[in-house]
């Protein structure tokens, strides 16, 4: 469990030191908030969603049979992101989706007489990062290290480590950093009270 981790690992300062009076202090502060984290995970994986450890999904609006969607370990999802589970929806490891986002795996088919449902999966891959209020439409493939820059609409799969922006969504640039060891989850408040300033890659193998 989320919290038996964090608490095994948590920083140790001296005790009764300034320091750990203020560690105390923060975790007491943000325990709602862990609370919350950890009530919310359990909710979606009893119905059916896959969530690895230490990811982190804000308020949520997803819609569709929770079996399709698979979240690595330590990943964030934002608030008011809309997933669409028509079809699966696979994240990887890492990976950041910002507050306003919407992954769609179902359309119609603008040829089709009867406007038929069409649908296709999603995959987000490790490291990867969806900014705020972009739109990720079906059967698109976000690659490692990727970038899609807020507001853009992706009809097309990206390339590991390139940025994407506009709509439609048209690679921009490459990344030139590809050893990417980075875990965004850290650094929010709530975990961040337990485990202190990011210093180091946690080992997230040992999951709960």
């Amino acid at each position: 469990m989320m919290f038996f981790y964090l608490l095994k690992h948590r920083s140790k300062p001296k005790i009764f030191s300034f320091k750990w009076f203020k560690a105390w202090a923060k975790r007491i502060f943000h325990i709602r908030n862990l609370l919350r984290i950890i009530v919310k995970n359990s909710r979606l994986t009893n119905k059916g969603a896959e969530i690895g450890f230490l990811s982190v999904v804000g308020t949520t609006d997803i819609h569709g049979n929770l079996s399709k969607l698979k979240i690595g370990k330590e990943c964030f999802i934002g608030s008011n992101v809309h997933i669409a589970l028509h079809d699966n929806v696979t994240l990887g490891n890492n990976v950041v989706i910002n507050d306003g986002c919407k992954l769609l795996t179902g359309s119609h088919d603008i040829n089709c007489p009867n406007w038929s449902h069409v649908k296709a999966p999603i995959t987000i891959e490790d490291y990867a990062w969806i900014a705020t209020s972009a739109i990720i439409l079906p059967g698109v493939t976000i690659g490692r290290g990727a970038v899609v820059a807020a507001g853009a609409v992706v009809s097309k799969s990206i390339p590991p480590y390139h940025v994407a922006a506009g709509n439609p969504a048209r690679l921009v640039k490459e990344r030139e950093l590809k050893q990417l060891s980075h875990v965004t989850v850290h650094w929010l408040a709530p975990i961040e009270a337990w485990t202190g300033i990011p210093q180091r890659h946690f080992e997230s193998n040992k999951a709960l």
